[in-house]
């Protein structure tokens, strides 16, 4: 494959500089008060803004000739930034906030004659709209052409690189996968997050929340302004990679864009160091029991309703990781093979112990809060989620078994279930035997439940026939049951709430 030529090499390297420019405006702006540092933000924008045209600005085709209006701009743009500096009206700093940025984004327009219309016409704003939006919006995708290019044309020289190269890059792609699953977890564990913060090296003065918002500010900030001046570099298709539309590569071959074993195996394992100690803390902790266990003035009750979604959510993660680890690594026979599988394995029995505690944690909240229809498709949706994961893992030592067919099967067979299992009846039935242990019952929600849950209801009035409403709630069903007639609507739960 041939190397890329000198003007795609700085085309590629506009991705990182504006990801750096996002983290130096996250450094600059986020958790402080807005001073000097917004003229510093600007003309940082303003070297990337040229350095990304450089070349293109009065050279060649439509970018030919300068606007003048667009170099006008810089006098009030510098002006109004450098107040930040000198002044502290707080009207004008919020109106700047806004004026600034649209200024910035008309002036990018104006100086490469992206809109051919005048900038006193109303055509020229609603052209600066669809290229600062929609034409934006549209390139959204060019990072991750970028970064597939890069990976194809260096594949050569990746595979004399060495391990210890492609296991760096292991850890870079694992690092926006720990962001996401690390606050998860914290989110839904309180003591997690309390076992992060006594990793000084790691935690000491900053918060995990504060941490994830510069780490989001950053890639949204980065990502929006290199596809804001890709839009402007290339308004209607990127630069010609070094592959063609199709994914093959130079030598006519179809692309093999499957991560190299160390790297998948140092992504992969990453990730499960995570699992391994948060599955600890959930043994230590939730399914020990331990009160005395918990740190001081947390109750073993309201630590443990909390967080199911959070894990659940984890959980589908972890199965996408999975298939990742199924199908997108290349197999090098040998110990990095036994590696992958066993990492694998370690990331699915974690995941089962999510699973076991989001489980728990949704039965002690439905205690709490009673039972709902969408609680009990929660604990239907993970103990689906568990089989799925039963099936990865005889998929991860057994390489005949299709992954497809078994999961739309499942999901299937597990429709149906959910079809025939009764749930108005067994919300009913569920809600019934809490109110007989704690006094409480939502007898509001349970009337306006199916039909299914009429059974229930009629025990419910036999035993505690002043409960107020339930009498008229029953009359009530009884009566829409009968409103159906002819043999065209028979129903079986409607025939034994008529009786």
């Amino acid at each position: 494959m041939r190397d890329p030529a000198p003007w795609q090499k700085r085309y590629d390297r506009l991705l990182p500089i504006a990801l750096l420019f996002g983290a130096f405006t996250q450094y600059a702006l986020v958790g402080h008060s807005a001073g000097v540092s917004v003229p510093i933000v600007v003309m940082a924008l303003y070297a990337f803004f040229f350095y990304a045209l450089k070349g293109r600005i009065g050279g060649l085709d439509q970018w030919r000739g300068q606007s003048r209006s667009g170099w006008l701009l810089f006098i009030p743009i510098t002006l109004l930034s450098a107040s930040y500096a000198i002044h502290a009206n707080v009207l004008f700093r919020a109106l700047n906030a806004l004026l600034i940025p649209a200024m910035l984004l008309a002036q990018a327009v104006l100086l490469t004659r992206a809109s051919k219309k005048p900038w006193y016409r109303a055509g020229f704003y609603g052209d600066l709209l669809d290229i600062s939006f929609i034409r934006t919006l549209e390139q959204g995708f060019v990072p991750f052409r970028l970064l597939r290019e890069m990976a194809l044309r260096g594949r050569q020289r990746e595979e004399g690189r060495g391990a210890a190269g492609q296991a760096l890059l292991g850890l870079l792609l694992a690092i926006p996968v720990l962001i996401i699953v690390v606050a998860l977890l914290a989110s839904a564990d309180g003591v997690f997050l309390d076992w992060l913060g006594r990793i000084p090296a790691l935690f000491a003065g900053a918060h995990l929340g504060e941490a994830i918002v510069r780490t989001g500010f950053a890639l949204v900030v980065g990502l929006f302004v290199f596809c804001y001046f890709w839009g402007l570099l290339f308004p209607k298709q990127g630069p010609r990679m070094a592959t063609s539309r199709h994914g093959v590569s130079g030598d006519g071959q179809a692309a093999d864009m499957r991560l190299q074993a160390v790297t998948g195996c140092t992504l992969l394992g990453s990730v499960a160091l995570v699992y391994v100690l948060f599955a600890a803390l959930q043994f230590s902790y939730l399914f020990g029991a331990a009160d005395g266990l918990l740190p001081e003035g947390t109750a073993y009750a309201a630590y443990a309703r909390r967080g199911f979604m959070e894990l659940v959510l984890v959980a589908l993660i972890n199965l996408a990781l999975l298939l990742l680890g199924l199908h997108g690594l290349k197999r090098e026979p040998g110990t990095l093979e036994h590696v992958r599988k066993t990492l694998l394995s370690i990331i699915v029995g974690c995941t089962v112990v999510m699973l076991a505690s989001a489980y728990i944690r949704l039965s002690l909240y439905e205690e709490a809060y009673g039972y709902t229809v969408t609680r009990l498709l929660v604990h239907g949706f993970m103990l689906f989620l568990a089989a799925l994961l039963a099936v990865a893992f005889l998929r991860i030592w057994r390489e005949h078994i299709s992954l497809a067919k078994t999961f739309i099967g499942l999901g299937l067979l597990s429709y149906v279930i959910l079809n025939y299992a009764n749930l108005d009846a067994r919300i009913a039935s569920q809600n019934i035997a809490r109110y007989e242990q704690t006094g409480k019952i939502d007898l509001g929600y349970l009337f306006d439940l199916s039909a299914d849950a009429g059974p229930q209801l009629r025990k419910l009035h036999r035993q505690h026939p002043k409960l107020a409403g339930l009498e008229v709630a029953l009359v009530r069903m009884r009566e829409e049951a009968g409103m159906d007639e002819g043999w065209q609507s028979w129903n079986w739960s409607k025939q034994q709430m008529r009786k």
